[in-house]
């Protein structure tokens, strides 16, 4: 096993550091919206498949090579034709701001969405350049993919994205990200309620880990939620455990959406009632990772020993 992918079964233990949130904060909550239309795997992107991972058909196999699934092709195309606008104007609405995990090849298909979410101070983070799995890739194949997805990111935005959020990373990815200069942070991880620093060939890297479990992906996969009412009812457990811990020792929240799934209807009337519960709290900083990372970097930066 390699230093970089050796795993940390300690992390900080019982000596939690406090992360000094903006405000004496309690608790620290990002939403991530997920942009992937029109990036995943398609015939027309030239890909073998069609992708069937995260649409409304649940469990089905993978369809034979070379044929084009068009049912599958059009629940992606909810997301960007209607559902990424649904949640814009859901946290417009409230004056809420969060981090858009942009995959390149989606942002460039759809820049007008990617812009208004920027315009509505959202930070614009980079979720690769494709939504496929990045294990096949050659790590020649890698480098240029995360060149492209940096550059769809600017061409739009007139800034590169700070962080990185692979999903379906290979092996080399992290250390991709810790050597390319473009990047404050990486989310490759779901093992901790704080961000904390690895050194990737003795270059510091911050993590800022991410969640599977306050994520609308369960829509869509088994066993998951089946109505808007579970996603809350979790959410707000999740909140509430994290907020009354906050008490004494302040940690995060990530909240995992997709435009495809939460940009449903009734499921957006779900995600409308989570915001409206998290905003009656004064001690709560909702926020961006750009702006967490940034935090970390100030008041906690990267010592000889890793972390605080």
């Amino acid at each position: 096993m390699s230093e970089l992918h050796a795993r940390d079964l300690t992390g900080y233990g019982r000596h939690l550091p406090d992360p000094q949130w903006p405000g004496n904060a309690r608790l620290a909550v990002n939403f991530v919206i997920n942009y992937e239309e029109g990036a995943e795997s398609a015939i027309p992107n030239g890909d073998e498949f069609s992708e069937t991972y995260l649409t409304e058909m649940v469990a089905l196999a993978q369809p034979p090579a070379g044929a084009r699934v068009l049912a599958f092709e059009s629940i992606y195309e909810y997301g960007s034709r209607a559902g990424a606008w649904r949640l814009l104007d859901l946290f417009s609405e409230r004056d809420i701001k969060g981090t858009i995990y942009a995959v390149g090849q989606a942002a460039e298909k759809n820049p007008e969405a990617i812009k208004a979410f920027y315009d509505a101070n959202f930070e614009i983070a980079s979720h690769h350049y494709r939504w496929i799995d990045y294990s096949s890739l050659t790590e020649e194949q890698e480098v240029e993919h995360l060149q492209k997805a940096v550059s769809a990111i600017r061409s739009i935005t007139g800034k590169e994205p700070v962080g990185l959020y692979g999903g379906r990373t290979s092996m080399n990815t992290r250390r991709l990200c810790a050597e390319s200069s473009n990047f404050l942070y990486e989310s490759d991880a779901y093992n901790d309620d704080l961000p904390y620093w690895v050194e990737v060939d003795g270059k510091p890297l911050l993590i800022i880990p991410y969640s599977l479990d306050n994520n609308d992906f369960r829509y869509a996969t088994l066993p998951g939620w089946s109505s808007g009412d579970d996603f809350f009812n979790y959410n707000k457990a999740t909140f509430d455990q994290l907020y009354k811990e906050g008490a004494k020792q302040p940690k995060m929240m990530s909240v995992g959406l997709h435009c495809r799934l939460s940009g449903r209807p009734g499921r957006a009337e779900a995600l409308g009632r989570f915001l409206d519960y998290v905003r009656q709290f004064d001690d709560v900083w909702i926020c961006t990772r750009e702006e967490i990372a940034r935090h970390w970097h100030e008041v906690h930066p990267h010592t000889a020993t890793g972390n605080p």
